[in-house]
């Protein structure tokens, strides 16, 4: 099994980057449902001021193979598409467990 962890720092007011973060947590939670290869997604956006992150997701697939599946599948690529133009930054790491 991999686990995706991936954060992401917006760009904006504080009222822009949690409207923002909120339609794409929503959009990342119906994922697992349209994409075989995905077991489970949580999304977390940050409620803690003084860090500056502010969304954090972790999917669960079988392998690397199938991160890039994930990635790669339209609704994937179409709730990514909902950051464009907020996105100031983006960390990743995948590892097996």
């Amino acid at each position: 099994m991999v686990k995706h962890i991936v954060m992401f720092k917006l760009q904006g007011s504080v009222e822009e980057r949690l409207n923002v973060a909120r339609r794409f947590k929503d959009a990342l939670l119906a994922l697992p449902d349209v994409i075989d290869v995905l077991h489970s997604m949580e999304v977390g956006i940050n409620e803690n001021p003084v860090e500056s992150w502010d969304v954090v997701l972790t999917a669960v697939v079988d392998n690397m193979e199938d991160v890039a599946v994930y990635a790669n599948h339209p609704a994937h690529v179409a709730a990514a598409g909902l950051l464009a133009g907020h996105k100031e930054l983006r960390a990743c790491v995948d590892y097996e467990f």
